[in-house]
């Protein structure tokens, strides 16, 4: 099932499977959302918890216990129940199930509410613990934006932009995909990220401690065309395939920890940036999509 938010500017589609992004138009109809191609990457914007990213060998552990999740989790593929729907604004929900408790063992409730106002899109995540024992969790977007958005344009005329930020410093990864420690400063020109993580031999970009939460991606003028404002978030990855061709994409993930690491141990616990919850608590971490050009 799609539902539909609609405003003076903007006309969004989300999907129940997933409780993801379908569709990001405004009301010319330029499309800001990549829709999605099986021969490039077939997802749009999926949901990542309780974890991000791969594990090693799959694998973490919980105490003296080993469990096995895929990749970004099982968010991706799960039926969100509506709870509530207006022209504007739209919650959907999950709650544990034989399924997902087979490969994470805690009792959650996840609500993601999704709000128009005006040219913004407001993202909550609210997570909750449902169950007796203190609970770990991780939380990220992986929204992919067309790049470029209009026709003459080429993918290299786009950047992202971190405002405060001439120069970079990422957490690499190794062969295995795995997270190494930061070791080298990359000088931006005219504080340009570009959109190709391979431009680093990179699969992934991912940044933390930056001196604003707020990614823009910006078009070959350097006019914002999409800003991402993410407080509760403290890393942002940036990614697109690895191609020989443009893919024309590009996803600004913000995330609450990182993914699994050389320098961390096995625990899910043990994870960078990792978020808990005693038993009943509850947490809300929010980030805000606007379309600069409808200002």
């Amino acid at each position: 099932m799609i539902v539909t938010l609609k405003n003076e500017f903007l006309t969004v589609e989300i999907e129940d499977v997933g409780a993801q992004l379908a569709s990001i138009t405004d009301k010319d109809g330029t499309q800001y959302l990549w829709q999605g191609d099986p021969e490039i990457w077939p997802r749009r914007a999926p949901l990542l918890f309780p974890v991000i990213g791969r594990l090693k060998d799959s694998q973490y552990m919980l105490g003296e216990e080993t469990h096995t999740i895929p990749t970004h989790g099982f968010c991706r593929e799960a039926l969100f129940s509506v709870e509530q729907h207006s022209d504007v604004s739209v919650s959907f929900h999950l709650s544990d199930s034989p399924e997902t408790l087979a490969v994470y063992p805690f009792a959650f409730g996840l609500t993601i509410t999704y709000t128009l106002e005006k040219n913004r899109l407001i993202k909550v995540h609210k997570v909750e613990n449902c169950s007796d024992r203190e609970m770990y969790f991780e939380v990220g977007g992986h929204d992919g934006f067309r790049a470029p958005l209009a026709a003459g344009e080429k993918m290299d005329d786009y950047a992202i932009r971190i405002p405060g930020l001439d120069a970079i410093q990422f957490y690499p990864m190794n062969a295995d995909l795995m997270i190494v420690p930061k070791d080298k400063v990359y000088p931006l020109e005219g504080g340009r990220i570009p959109l190709k993580p391979s431009a680093y031999g990179q699969d992934t970009i991912i940044l933390g401690e930056l001196p604003q939460n707020r990614a823009v991606l910006v078009d070959g003028q350097d006019r914002p065309r999409v800003t991402l404002e993410f407080d509760d978030f403290p890393y942002l990855g940036i990614w697109t395939q690895a191609k020989d061709y443009d893919t024309n994409y590009v996803c600004i993930e913000p995330w609450t920890t990182l993914p699994d690491a050389t320098f961390v141990g096995r625990g899910l616990k043990d994870k960078a940036g990792i978020c808990t919850l005693a038993p009943g608590g509850s947490k809300t971490l929010t980030y805000t999509t606007r379309l600069d050009e409808l200002e």
